[in-house]
């Protein structure tokens, strides 16, 4: 039952108890506590939901049920997180980002463990064993591209341009070209990386790279 399983405690909860949690949430109804999205302490946009098992009683707040399905499907369209029992203390049941949830879409995970980068293009430098190639469909869907370009249009990015880059021929890092981004200084590289990978699933690695070199970059 999930409302045994959020009986764990905090400190007590693991891989294990995440992914116990994932398939139990997929397959329940959750309670709408909030008919738009809010913004978390973040600064990053989440619907705020309950399960069954912890609504309380009461009539000034009008709720809407619905499955979790449905409601993660219409989230993966929007660039909307969503927040799981928030009047659980101190922190929430479980928040996810917009990267999780796209991922469940695609995939039926929301993190994937041990996962590999995909592109369908993929070119070998003959002098080294770096390796480039455009994101697939599958690893980088275009609704999700419409998401974040939107997000980076709202700060002021109007071009993002983005490529596959192995270094070593096997690891591949989703690179956004730092030419596109405006050639943000270095101090701000970090910021930048952290704001992006929240529309990401958590497996994905990614780098800001400068296109000299790499002529291959195609538009997000």
């Amino acid at each position: 039952m999930l409302n045994d399983h959020l009986l764990v405690k905090e400190e007590d909860r693991n891989q294990a108890w995440d992914e116990k949690f994932f398939k139990m949430l997929s397959e329940c109804d959750l309670k709408i506590m909030t008919e738009d999205p809010q913004q978390g302490p973040d600064g990053w946009p989440y619907l705020i939901t309950e399960t069954e098992t912890t609504v309380r009683n009461d009539s000034t707040v009008e709720t809407k049920t619905d499955s979790a399905q449905k409601i993660l499907h219409w989230l993966s369209t929007r660039g909307i997180g969503l927040v799981v029992n928030p009047r659980r203390l101190p922190y929430p049941d479980y928040v996810f980002s917009y990267g999780m949830i796209w991922s469940f879409r695609e995939t039926g995970y929301f993190i994937k463990y041990n996962a590999h980068a995909s592109s369908t293009e993929f070119k070998v430098d003959q002098n080294s064993n770096v390796k480039t190639g455009p994101p697939s469909a599958e690893y980088l869907p275009k609704y999700v591209r419409q998401v974040v370009k939107n997000f980076l249009v709202d700060q002021g990015v109007f071009n993002p341009r983005v490529l596959m880059i192995a270094v070593d021929g096997v690891n591949y890092d989703l690179c956004f070209s730092l030419e596109s981004l405006g050639n943000p200084p270095e101090s701000e590289h970090k910021g930048i990386l952290e704001a992006l990978a929240w529309f990401l699933p958590p497996h994905y690695s990614l780098a800001l790279v400068s296109e000299k070199g790499f002529p291959a970059f195609e538009e997000l």
